[in-house]
């Protein structure tokens, strides 16, 4: 996965991502003098000021991978896949340097990048997350890296807010969703976990268009929260739900009215087919069937 920051200030991404705490090591760079600290950020600045319109020159681009992946991803794996990364997202022909760290568990690595190119052009970043996250996927099946869906993998000790509470709001949901019936309901649910329901509608009508959640001091749109966890899915959810308990109480009625049924066919039958089990009187061999009695042979010639 990757997460996708904009900002003014070379100084304070160069410090973090060049930290001797989290073990740095510089993989790749280009256009920069790599001398010293003060050598990068002022090679990023004085390209950045070819363009004074672009008020966020610099990007920041932190590759996460799974630790599932950490034997295969070898320093020049990872360049290879940062470079691929960037071709496919348009970063090309701009300063950038690509450093990995060590002071997690899973293997990642940042990529810093001039928004302004060599030639004092900008370059775009419309629709960057929704494009960053088609590339993630597409990267991920073309080097055969394993894929995490969802966020089981999650340590949530490590998280800050406002991550924390988004995550908790997750939990909740993935947990009420499946089990409620309408919103109502799950409105109950969620403010049992001191979740609030907000929704959005359409202009001055009533047509409700999304969902929000809030809790403490945070409040986050539904499909921030997760994608499958916009107002339209969860509405079709809710649905799907009834639609499978009807279907259930429908089965089970069908069962109980056979089960019924089949006891009356029996009963009218008067015991016919009652199983009694043999006890060796003859009153229940008698009852079982009738043995025929067997005819003496004839016998022929001077009997002695």
């Amino acid at each position: 996965m990757a997460k996708i920051t904009k900002g003014s200030s070379f100084k304070g991404v160069i410090k973090y991502v060049i930290d001797e705490k989290k073990e740095t090591r510089i993989l790749n760079s280009d256009g920069l003098r790599l001398k010293n600290l003060n050598t990068v950020i002022d090679g990023f600045v004085t390209q950045a000021g070819m363009n004074g319109r672009v008020s966020k020159p610099v990007g920041h681009v932190s590759l996460d991978f799974s630790a599932q992946d950490k034997e295969k991803l070898s320093d020049k794996v990872m360049v290879r896949i940062a470079h691929d990364y960037m071709q496919r997202m348009g970063i090309t022909g701009t300063q950038y340097i690509i450093a990995r760290h060590f002071d997690k568990e899973h293997p990642h690595i940042h990529l810093v990048f001039n928004r302004v190119d060599n030639n004092g052009k900008t370059i775009s970043d419309s629709n960057d997350r929704y494009r960053s996250e088609k590339i993630c996927k597409e990267l991920t099946h073309k080097y055969g890296l394993y894929y995490s869906t969802g966020k089981e993998n999650v340590k949530q000790h490590r998280l800050r807010e406002p991550d924390k509470t988004r995550y908790e709001i997750y939990e909740a949901l993935k947990t009420s969703v499946p089990r409620c019936r309408d919103w109502k309901q799950l409105i109950r649910e969620l403010e049992r976990s001191g979740i609030r329901t907000e929704f959005k509608t359409k202009g001055n009508t009533t047509t409700v268009e999304g969902v929000k959640f809030r809790k403490g001091g945070y409040t986050f749109n539904g499909s921030k929260v997760d994608r499958m966890f916009s107002y339209s899915k969860i509405d079709y959810q809710l649905k799907q739900n009834v639609r499978q308990s009807m279907r259930q109480d429908q089965a089970q009625s069908i069962s109980a009215t056979v089960h019924n049924s089949t006891e009356s066919i029996v009963s009218g039958l008067g015991g016919l087919f009652d199983i009694r089990p043999a006890s060796g009187h003859d009153d229940d061999q008698a009852y079982l069937y009738q043995q025929p009695k067997k005819k003496k042979k004839r016998r022929y010639g001077r009997q002695m």
